[in-house]
């Protein structure tokens, strides 16, 4: 397996937000189902996602927790020239309240929207334990991946206080961050996370992942990475692997 093929594939679970949830149907017995969800990463790096008690992907996840999330780049124009991804997974239903808090917590700020319905109708939290994927760079790179997801060290308070603290006082940073990258400015830009590898923005309803020029393991390294890139007048490349 190769170890860029594994980064990119994160990368990419990383900057989509969505993808194609394919269960085993209930009702139509062996048959695929797919259905579209959004979803974020929680705290080990697995995708996490909310969904309806009467939803048939979750009556399909109950009697089979097997299943799949496909994430593939969007807006391309050849879809079998980009990055796309097969996540093969156990979907497991969050029980603990503890858990629950957690994911509720990373989850809103992802999708502020979802927390109207959560509480008003019976959605529960899943999280999509992983077990191989399948990833594709692109015509001929092709790769399984087994060692995909990598748990985010400031998840939690530390992810809460970073991204309330860059919210509150430092939204110029942001819209710094917004132009230098070419997102789009019809809304005003608010952070949503922060990982190892990089932080999410999220603008209107979209959500956009902006990777650090290296990885940040503490506080602060990413206080330092995300000052040097509100005073960067270009957005730096990430180093080659090994360098």
């Amino acid at each position: 397996m190769s170890v860029e093929a594994a980064k990119n594939a994160r990368e990419l679970l990383l900057k989509e937000y969505r993808g194609v949830l394919s269960t085993h149907s209930k009702a139509m017995p062996g048959f695929p189902f797919g259905s579209v969800v959004p979803y974020c990463l929680d705290a080990e790096g697995r995708p996490l996602i909310l969904i309806s008690r009467i939803a048939q992907h979750t009556h399909n996840l109950l009697k089979d927790p097997k299943c799949s999330l496909l994430v593939g780049e969007r807006d391309a124009d050849d879809v079998q020239a980009v990055g796309r991804l097969t996540y093969l997974a156990e979907a497991e239903k969050l029980e603990d309240e503890a858990a629950i808090e957690a994911a509720a917590e990373r989850y809103y700020r992802y999708f502020p929207e979802s927390q109207n319905y959560h509480k008003a109708h019976d959605f529960d939290f899943w999280v999509l334990k992983p077990v191989r994927h399948r990833y594709i760079g692109g015509f001929g790179a092709i790769h399984w991946v087994d060692q995909l997801t990598l748990a985010n060290p400031f998840a939690g308070e530390a992810e809460l206080s970073m991204v309330e603290h860059m919210n509150s006082d430092h939204a110029k940073a942001i819209a710094h961050y917004v132009q230098l990258t070419g997102l789009p400015d019809n809304a005003p830009a608010q952070m949503a996370g922060i990982d190892t590898e990089g932080m999410h923005l999220r603008i209107g309803q979209a959500l956009y992942w902006l990777p650090f020029q290296a990885p940040c393991n503490t506080p602060t390294q990413v206080r330092e990475a995300l000052v040097f890139l509100a005073r960067a007048d270009q957005w730096p490349k990430n180093p080659p692997l090994g360098a």
